[in-house]
């Protein structure tokens, strides 16, 4: 399902397989697990990239497994199982005491795309993947913390009516023009990954605070951290 490496200052989560890494409920308290994992192991310099093998970074939550509940209730249930799971997922990323980057091997789909956009960084090829939220065409309402995520990392309303309204399968050069992602410009899924190698490397160099930088990102985003119930926290200015 999932891994986690550390290689050096650098933790790499790696979503294993050739499927679709979907998140059941399984592995979504993997991942969790293996954030706090991060968390629990970080020094000054430290990095979590995240990213997947095969076509897809990740094409959302197991609707295949809510299906097989048998009722429209057992299935209505299931799906707010992984809503409320998936949660503390991006909670852990955004009070993680490190930089984070995502580095997209392909399709990010609904909260796949979700997970992505809880990091800091975004890379995503150019020659593969898309970007997209599906819930319009679905039928699907958006989470409250999906919708507060998005209207925090994306900073346009003409970007996030392209993202939630219209359906629409967003590749690499259209993301980086509306700045939902960082950079689009690799050719292979070893491509992605070196380059955010590349920049987790740099950012290690600077051997920040973690407990810093994590009390930065939160403030960034004061309606998102409100709802995912991370509270802020205020550092005296140090002495000069």
């Amino acid at each position: 399902m999932c891994t986690l490496e550390k290689r050096g200052d650098l933790f790499l989560l790696t979503l294993t397989g050739d499927g679709e890494h979907r998140f059941h409920p399984d592995t979504i308290a993997t991942i969790l697990s293996l954030l706090e994992q991060a968390k629990s192991q970080s020094t000054r310099g430290s990095i979590l990239i995240t990213t997947a093998s095969g076509k897809f970074f990740s094409n959302g939550f197991d609707l295949a497994w809510a299906q097989t509940a048998g009722s429209k209730t057992g299935a209505a249930n299931r799906l707010h199982q992984m809503v409320e799971s998936f949660k503390p997922v991006v909670a852990a990323l955004l009070d993680l005491p490190m930089p984070t980057i995502a580095a997209l091997n392909g399709h990010a789909a609904a909260a796949g795309l979700i997970l992505a956009l809880s990091h800091d960084y975004v890379f995503m090829r150019k020659d593969r993947g898309v970007l997209y939220m599906s819930e319009v065409d679905i039928g699907l309402s958006m989470p409250d913390y999906f919708s507060a995520l998005v209207r925090a990392k994306i900073g346009t309303s003409a970007a996030r009516r392209e993202l939630l309204l219209s359906g629409k399968k967003i590749r690499g050069e259209e993301a980086v023009g509306l700045a939902i992602v960082d950079s689009a410009a690799y050719d292979s899924e070893e491509g992605v990954v070196e380059a955010s190698v590349r920049l987790g490397e740099k950012l290690a160099a600077k051997k920040w605070s973690g407990e810093v930088y994590a009390s930065i990102r939160k403030s960034l985003y004061p309606e998102l951290c409100g709802i995912l119930g991370l509270e802020t926290r205020v550092f005296a200015t140090p002495k000069l």
